[in-house]
């Protein structure tokens, strides 16, 4: 389970780095349009006849995110300001959320319903490991199956989240990727560099997932063998 955690550990920080040059390097190219990330953000939300939904900035890098409960694309400085191609494809992925959630997409949906059940998930998770850690209370009081069962559940639920995000995040790239090139926001060679920076971001999620993945499978695996 270590060995599996400290992999997943090294490969997530690789891509996290990856990411970061990439931001890095399209940030100083800039966008064709001449227009700031959340300029880019606001015309790509009327194009698509979006009017309920507003741009705000906040503190921090890459803490770009779109809130449907709130109807707010958020933007870090960095992107809410910049006229880069980053900023540009940032910003219209981040946007592409919002199209998600004004057209119901599914998957959209789906991953926001489990947003309650993989919080309590987690909360679970963290509460059996630390009384795993320090103590037998567990263990003593109901047999070991029974908490591996529990884990797996709640695993699974965890694991569900991260791969119904996956969709998700790159439906998002693909309309922004799609909206940026038919809107004329980019050039043919910074189309190129804002697919590459979508892609590193989305790889951010996929480690993600196969790491949770992974953690799934570990604890099915005790489970069964320790019914032998």
């Amino acid at each position: 389970m270590i060995v599996i955690l400290i992999v997943f550990a090294v490969v997530g920080y690789i891509v996290q780095l990856k990411l970061k040059s990439r931001f890095e390097k399209y940030s100083r190219v800039p966008v064709a349009a001449g227009l700031t990330g959340a300029e880019v953000a606001e015309k790509m939300l009327r194009d698509h006849g979006i009017y309920d939904v507003r741009i705000v900035s906040v503190p921090g890098k890459l803490t770009d995110h779109y809130n449907p409960l709130e109807k707010t694309v958020n933007l870090s400085p960095e992107v809410y300001n910049g006229r880069s191609v980053a900023a540009a494809a940032v910003a219209a992925h981040e946007v592409g959320h919002a199209v998600q959630h004004a057209t119901a997409y599914a998957w959209l949906q789906m991953r926001s319903a489990l947003v309650p059940v993989v919080s309590f998930s987690s909360k679970m998770l963290s509460f059996i490991f630390l009384f795993m850690l320090f103590g037998t209370f567990i263990v003593n009081v109901f047999s070991i199956n029974m908490v591996l069962l529990t884990i797996i559940i709640l695993q699974a639920a965890i694991t569900l989240f991260t791969l119904i995000t996956l969709p998700v995040e790159y439906d998002a790239s693909n309309r922004a990727l799609v909206w940026l090139e038919n809107a004329g926001i980019t050039s043919v060679r910074e189309h190129h560099m804002a697919k590459d920076a979508l892609k590193w971001a989305a790889n951010t999620y996929l480690v993600a997932a196969l790491a949770s993945l992974a953690q799934l499978l570990y604890y099915i695996l005790l489970f069964l063998n320790n019914r032998d």
